[in-house]
């Protein structure tokens, strides 16, 4: 393939390719294999690659119009490349923002130390709409609520890579992350065998351990379950292939019971099996049509009540959702230093809270270079990217942050890094960002890289499925002196 032109955006830090367009430290081997690399071949190579994909069935769900269209998962066949040694510190600095985000819920639900130190205001809480009253006074073991997160970490134009957001209450793309190593090895094999890539397909084994390390019972093998609100659910793949690999049950709301003794039970033609741990992929007012939403059909009448006597593990707690609040986001820096007594590790983006008086001045005067987030959106939606705007569509911004500001916050535009990306035929610089996934129980792990998300229309900033984006697979690269 000829990189003689491949061209890198102003401003943008490309993962692979100087600006000289030559190839950066330790991934000579990787450029040098994609310009030998014949045109032919890679098309051949990212047909088969689709081939696969097909096959195996690897969809998600987009919702559009009232309607639910399956699609193919879009994949690229070039991988983006990280080195080991800068991922290890990556990793130190996952490991201690989650450390601190599992404190902060356990304080806030509890003793409230963070705001009466007024680190945290607590108009703050008493405003976010993933604050559950219901849990307070609970304390899970090993005081973690977030047993599974998915950090978003996107790379400036200086090299840095910043924290974007924290997901923490069903996060989602791992199986997808797991299924892009198995088409990269089918369809690029000799270049396994060239690099030192670290694994990931040890996760399942490793969610497994985790959820089983917050079971109820001391027992070898605790009875898991993956809770799905159905095969309309944008994440059924994932819930469907996560509890294939684990060994565990696939369960609806309908397939569980809360007994007179408050413990959870599987339906079996056997007859009623008690359940330990839920990992639960639906959101928390919809678990409990005694507790939240009423007219529920997804969860599980009692199942609050069970979990509340510790006769079940709950994976993500209940609650863990309040810091998924952006606004919340924006204090973790706070936390880490309070709870920690050190210095974050890996950055957030720089941001202003819409709620802050002199904050929303400066957004409301400089919103056409700025990005505004809604506090509790996913997946992309509502999303404002400035210059991209236009002029309605800034005026309506602009009307509804005046009118809920503690609904917005507000961020100057990262140009995020690019990675080479087979487009039509021609390497192009696509931008991205990395979801690792981080697991807490008895002990912590994290996934070596992650789900890397591209963005794969042209200058395009949004690399959500939903929004147009796709994928790659993450290769963490071994130093050769570990080799």
């Amino acid at each position: 393939m000829d990189l003689k032109n491949y061209k890198i955006p102003p401003r943008v830090f490309d993962e692979m390719l100087t600006d000289k367009n030559r190839a950066r430290p330790g991934l000579t081997a990787l450029v040098n294999y994609l310009r030998k690399m014949k045109d032919a071949d890679m098309t051949e190579r990212s047909r088969k690659a689709e081939m696969a994909i097909r096959t195996m069935g690897i969809t998600f769900t987009v919702y559009s119009e009232g309607e639910n269209i399956d699609r193919e998962w879009p994949f690229d066949i070039i991988p983006r490349a990280i080195h080991e040694s800068e991922w290890r510190t990556i990793e130190k600095g996952l490991r201690q923002r989650l450390t601190a985000l599992n404190l902060f819920i356990t304080d806030i639900y509890n003793d409230e130390k963070i705001i009466k130190d007024k680190v945290v205001p607590r108009d703050l809480l008493r405003s976010s709409k993933d604050f559950r009253p219901e849990c307070r006074g609970m304390n899970p073991l090993f005081n973690t609520w977030a047993h599974v997160c998915g950090s978003d970490l996107v790379r400036g134009s200086d090299g840095t890579m910043y924290v974007l957001e924290d997901n923490l209450r069903v996060p989602s793309g791992v199986s997808y992350m797991l299924e892009n190593r198995n088409i990269s090895k089918q369809i690029l094999p000799e270049l396994f065998e060239r690099h030192d890539i670290l694994p990931v397909d040890d996760y399942p084994t490793q969610l497994f351990d985790t959820l089983s390390s917050i079971s109820p019972r001391p027992l070898d093998y605790p009875e898991v379950v993956v809770l799905t609100p159905g095969i309309y659910n944008s994440a059924y793949f994932e819930h469907s292939y996560l509890a294939q690999r684990m060994g565990a049950e696939l369960v609806e709301g309908s397939d569980l019971v809360v007994a007179e003794d408050d413990c959870v039970y599987m339906k079996t033609v056997e007859g009623l099996s008690r359940v330990d741990v839920i990992y639960r992929r639906i959101d928390d007012l919809f678990l409990d049509p005694e507790v939240f939403n009423k007219d529920s059909t997804l969860g599980v009448p009692g199942l609050m009540r069970a979990w509340k006597k510790g006769n079940v593990a709950l994976a993500n707690a209940p609650g863990a959702g309040v810091a998924d609040d952006k606004v919340v986001y924006t204090y973790v820096p706070d936390m880490i230093r309070y709870y920690l007594n050190e210095d974050p590790i890996l950055p957030n983006v720089p941001s202003y809270m819409c709620s802050e008086p002199l904050h929303q001045k400066h957004v409301l005067q400089n919103l056409e270079s700025l990005v505004v987030k809604p506090a509790n959106e996913s997946g992309g939606y509502g999303m404002y990217i400035g210059p991209r705007e236009s002029k309605r569509r800034t005026a309506e911004m602009k009307r509804l942050i005046k009118a809920n500001p503690r609904n917005y916050i507000a961020q100057p535009i990262i140009d995020l890094s690019t990675v080479p990306t087979y487009c039509d035929g021609a390497i192009e610089a696509r931008h991205v960002d990395l979801r690792p996934f981080i697991l807490s129980g008895s002990k912590s792990y994290i996934t070596a890289g992650g789900l890397t998300r591209v963005a794969l229309v042209r200058g395009s900033l949004v690399v959500n499925s939903s929004q147009g984006g796709g994928s790659k697979d993450t290769w963490i690269l071994a130093t050769p002196e570990q080799k």
